[in-house]
C-alpha cells in the first residue's frame, strides 16, 4: 500500500507536529531511565565494585530484551498510541523515585525491571505517531527532526542533572527524570489523535477487508534476508555502544569522583551537541544520497573512538572522544527507524518488526554492560575497551559487504504476497 503524497503545512495539523518535538525533546531522557547517572550514583554514593553495577545495568536490558517484540506488537495494534507513551512515561519517573528510597540491589533491580519494560514502547510508539502523521516518503526527513530535539533535549537534560547532581546531591537526579516524565505525557497528549492514520502508523497493510487489517505474516518477516543481516548488524554495533559511555564514566568517576556528575555531563552533552547537526544531515543525506553511505559512517566511527579511550583517562581528553559518538549514534537514531521502515512498508507489521530489531539491541546492549564489567574488572579499562572496539569492526564489516541499499523498495502488496505463496506450494 504505497503513501499518498503528504504535505506538512497543508494536510497536517501543525499542533500535532509542534507536539511531537516536545515529545521528542522531553522524553530524550525518560525513555532511557537515569542511563549513566545511575552509574555514577552506585559508584560514588553506594560504593559499589564495576561487575556488580554491569548486573544492575543489565537487568533494566534485559527486561527490555523480552518487552521490546511484544510491546511493538501492542503498538500496531492500538489505536490510542498515546497513553501508551503517558503511562510508561509516568511508570518510568516512579520507578526512578523508587531508586532513591530503596537503595538496595534487589530493589533497583526492580526499578530497573519496571524501566526496561516500559522504555521498550518509547521507540516504537514515537516512530508509529510519527509514520502515521507524515507517511513514508517524508518519514526520512521527519525522523530526523525528531531526532534534533531529541539530542537537544538530552542537552538540556545533562546540563541539568550535572548542575542538580553536583549542588544539590547525585538522588535528585532521579528526581529531575520523574519531572520530565510528565512534561512528556503532557507534551503527547498536545497530538490530536485524529491526525494519526492508524493504518499508515503501522507501516500500510497487505490488504484490507470486512474483517481489518491483513498483514504479512510473521514467519516471512523473520526469515527476509535483508532484516536478518541487518538485525546482525545493528545488535553487533549496539554491543560495541552500549558499554562505552558507561565505562568511561567509571573511569571519570575512579580519578575525579568530586565532579564526575560534572564530567558526565560535560561527555553527554559533547556528544548531544553534535548529534543535534548529524541527525538532521542524516535524514536529509539518507533520503537523497541513500542509507547505506550514510550508516556506513556510523558504523566506522565506533571503532575509531573505542580505540581512542585506551589513549588518556584525561577528562578533557573523553569528553573530545564523545564527539565521536555524537557522529556514530546521531546517523544511527535516524536511519535505524528509516531502514526498518523501508524493509516493512506494505506489510502492516512495521512496529512489531521495530520491536524485534529492539530486541537485538536490548541482547547487544545487556551483554555489552555484563561482559565489559567483568572485562575491565579482570584485566583493566584499557581491555574493556579494546573488546569493545573489536565488536564495533565486525559490525562495520557485515553492514558494509551483506546489507543492501534500501532507499527505493518497492512496497510489499497482496498480489506479491500470493505470488510467493504459490512458488513455495509448488
Amino acid at each position: 500500500m504505497e503513501d499518498k503524497p503528504v504535505h506538512l503545512t497543508e494536510k497536517t495539523n501543525q499542533r500535532s507536529l509542534y507536539a511531537l518535538d516536545g515529545l521528542n525533546f522531553f522524553l530524550a531522557d525518560v525513555r532511557g531511565g537515569v542511563g549513566p547517572f545511575l552509574v555514577i550514583y552506585l559508584l560514588a554514593v553506594l560504593h559499589w565494585n564495576p561487575a556488580k553495577i554491569g548486573v544492575v545495568m543489565s537487568v533494566m536490558g534485559i527486561a527490555n530484551l523480552l518487552a521490546d517484540a511484544p510491546c511493538g506488537a501492542l503498538v500496531d495494534a492500538v489505536k490510542k498510541k498515546r497513553l501508551l507513551i503517558v503511562a510508561a512515561a509516568l511508570l518510568m519517573g516512579v520507578s526512578c523515585i523508587s531508586i532513591t528510597i530503596f537503595p538496595k540491589f534487589y530493589y533497583i533491580s526492580a526499578a530497573q525491571v519496571v524501566n526496561g519494560v516500559v522504555s521498550a514502547l518509547f521507540g516504537p510508539a514515537i516512530a508509529a505517531i510519527t509514520l502515521g502523521i507524515v507517511g513514508h516518503r517524508m518519514f526520512a526527513i521527519r525522523v530526523g527532526r525528531n531526532e534534533v530535539f531529541n539530542h537537544a533535549g538530552n542537552v538540556a537534560t545533562a546540563l541539568l542533572a550535572g548542575i542538580v547532581g553536583y549542588l544539590l546531591g547525585q538522588e535528585w537526579i532521579f528526581y529531575l527524570v520523574a519531572i520530565i516524565a510528565v512534561a512528556s505525557a503532557v507534551s503527547v497528549l498536545l497530538i490530536r489523535n485524529d491526525d494519526i492514520d492508524y493504518l499508515r502508523s503501522r507501516g500500510g497493510a497487505i490488504k484490507i477487508t470486512p474483517d481489518g487489517v491483513v498483514a504479512l505474516g510473521i514467519r516471512a518477516l523473520f526469515t527476509d534476508r535483508k532484516i536478518l543481516i541487518f538485525a546482525v548488524a545493528v545488535t553487533l554495533f549496539h554491543f560495541a555502544n552500549a558499554a562505552m559511555l558507561p565505562l568511561a564514566g567509571q573511569l571519570l568517576t575512579r580519578n575525579h569522583e568530586t565532579f564526575a556528575s560534572l564530567n558526565m555531563s560535560a561527555c553527554i552533552v559533547a556528544a548531544q551537541l553534535v548529534m543535534i547537526p548529524v541527525a538532521f544531515l542524516a535524514g536529509k543525506w539518507g533520503d537523497t544520497w541513500g542509507r547505506k553511505p550514510v550508516f556506513l559512517i556510523g558504523f566506522a566511527i565506533l571503532p575509531i573512538r573505542g580505540f581512542l579511550y585506551i589513549l588518556s583517562d584525561n577528562p578533557i581528553f573523553i569528553v573530545c572522544v564523545q564527539l565521536l559518538d555524537g557522529i556514530g549514534a546521531g546517523i544511527f537514531g535516524v536511519l535505524a527507524l528509516v531502514v526498518v521502515a523501508d524493509l516493512t512498508q506494505g506489510t502492516g507489521r512495521y512496529n512489531l518488526v521495530l520491536g524485534a530489531i529492539a530486541t537485538a539491541l536490548s541482547i547487544g546492549a545487556s551483554l555489552s554492560e555484563v561482559v565489559s564489567g567483568y572485562i575491565v574488572n579482570a584485566w583493566g579499562y584499557n581491555a574493556g575497551f579494546l573488546f569493545l572496539a573489536s565488536v564495533a569492526a565486525v559490525a562495520l564489516t557485515i553492514y558494509g559487504l551483506m546489507m543492501p541499499e534500501t532507499k527505493g523498495l518497492q512496497p510489499i502488496s497482496a498480489a506479491s504476497v500470493m505470488e510467493k505463496t504459490k512458488k513455495n506450494s509448488a
